[in-house]
């Protein structure tokens, strides 16, 4: 039986004398599987069903040429190499043959080695389009569209899960702390599933009052209410054939949720003061920060609906899972916020960085990207420092530590006793000259008085810490 690897010619000619010939020259020096068609309806009929590599075929046929045939394969398959043969060449013919897609075109009489040597280089051809064809699809593949950035351990088995998820239909429950990037979990499925060509619709659950949310969901119909003085579709309407999320899921009020328990379950909605119901082609994805399990227990939500919500699970892995990921987070809001308020050349000092690495983020990414706008936004210089990072309530806290003379850096919780010790001291000691430099309007003699050390030593904490008085001076 032949191999599915095996290289395959379809030669294309009325003369069946000829086909028999060259099918022997062809099989014996071109190791290659032949077959032939005696026409061009033949040949495409052959195509659709033994799908050859390369074609060889001859211009003038009865029933279609062999230019009507290359426009055609062409539409079937651009791959396929096809050389163009008549005993009737002329040079318009080479060149039409040629502008429309044929790899070669060749005159008879032929010579065996010639023709040998134009198909083996076809059979190249092909295989290299076909390579490139798929390395695209690979890579399309691999490079889903994805606003995640980072390259953690954590992240990459959450994004190979959501690529997975995307590819089915089912029901997803998007778990998480605030700021974990739910929402962009959702994206990232609906932009990987068939429904992507399709506006994703998200519903933001707490930031409706509970009467305006019932009408937003599953709309309504002229006159069922006070002011309802025409009909509206609802979200679940809107997003028919394509994916809705329903953020902070926890949030709908209970008589709410016996109405979504019959979407998920029948796949159709009732709009308000309508007795009948829809049909909708929706995928539901749902996300939520709270404990679902203890709201059951509480009669807040119903168990229902959770089972239902909770076919598939993503839970977001927070930024302490990710700590690896920090740098490259920072560096991308960097990027963002200096395009979005034109501020070219702006970068972290070394220890800004560490100390993003370092601190608790109870806000995850939303905490991190906040305080990056800020710093950007409001730093004087193009270096982003430590003290450029707090927010205000950190500021303040660490003006008033200074002024009782107790200066504890934010970011070093997480560091082993030892090296905590030496960073306190170093943010310390640059304080403390920083502020004596700055009293003394920069002068270092004066400063190292005021300090109680010789200038030497003040000099030598200066160069340590690399702080340059010119910096201090009015």
């Amino acid at each position: 039986m032949k191999e599915e690897t095996s290289k395959r010619l379809l030669i294309v000619d009325d003369e069946k004398d000829l086909l028999v010939l060259l099918r022997k020259v062809f099989t014996k020096k071109c190791a290659c599987d032949v077959s032939f068609a005696q026409s061009g309806v033949e040949a495409l009929e052959k195509i659709k069903t033994w799908h050859p590599d390369v074609i060889m075929t001859d211009i003038v046929m009865p029933d279609m040429d062999g230019l009507e045939l290359l426009a055609k394969v062409s539409e079937l398959d651009r791959t396929v190499s096809i050389v163009i043969m008549t005993g009737y060449g002329t040079i318009e013919m080479a060149v039409t043959a040629l502008k429309n897609g044929a790899y070669d075109f060749l005159e008879k009489p032929f010579d065996n080695t010639k023709i040998c040597l134009i198909i083996q280089r076809a059979f190249e051809r092909t295989l290299l389009l076909r390579e490139n064809l798929q390395l695209h699809k690979e890579l399309q593949k691999s490079d889903r569209p994805t606003e995640f950035i980072g390259q953690s351990n954590a992240l990459r088995r959450t994004i190979n899960l959501l690529t997975r998820l995307g590819q089915s239909d089912a029901t997803v429950l998007i778990r998480g702390e605030s700021g974990t990037g739910k929402e962009v979990a959702a994206r990232t499925i609906h932009q990987m599933s068939k429904r992507r060509q399709q506006k994703m619709i998200t519903i933001n659950c707490p930031a409706l009052p509970e009467q305006i949310l019932e009408s937003e969901l599953f709309g309504y119909v002229k006159g069922a209410f006070t002011g309802a003085d025409r009909d509206k579709d609802g979200l679940f309407l809107e997003a028919s054939g394509s994916t809705i999320l329903l953020d902070e899921i926890a949030d709908i009020p209970v008589y709410l949720q016996t109405k979504l328990l019959r979407v998920l379950q029948e796949k159709e909605i009732q709009p308000l003061g309508q007795t009948s119901t829809v049909k909708v082609d929706v995928r539901v994805l749902a996300s939520t920060n709270q404990d679902l399990e203890a709201k059951i227990a509480q009669g807040e939500f119903r168990e229902d609906l959770f089972y239902r919500l909770n076919v598939m699970t993503v839970t977001m892995p927070s930024l302490d899972e990710m700590q690896e990921d920090i740098p490259l987070l920072a560096l991308h809001f960097l990027h963002v916020y200096m395009e979005e308020y034109q501020r070219k050349g702006m970068e972290f000092s070394p220890e800004a960085l560490q100390c993003l690495e370092r601190r608790e983020w109870k806000g995850n990414v939303r905490e991190l990207q906040s305080r990056i706008n800020r710093a950007v936004l409001l730093t004087p210089a193009n270096i982003i420092t430590p003290d450029n990072l707090l927010s205000p309530e950190e500021f303040a806290e660490n003006e008033s530590t200074n002024n009782a003379g107790s200066v504890v850096p934010i970011c070093i919780h997480r560091l082993p006793y030892n090296e905590a010790k030496v960073e306190v001291m170093k943010y310390f000691t640059t304080t403390y000259l920083k502020k004596a430099l700055t009293g003394n309007s920069g002068n270092v003699s004066a400063a190292a008085r005021e300090s109680g050390l010789g200038r030497q030593s003040f000099q030598r904490l200066m160069q340590r810490f690399n702080i340059q008085s010119e910096s201090f001076r009015n």
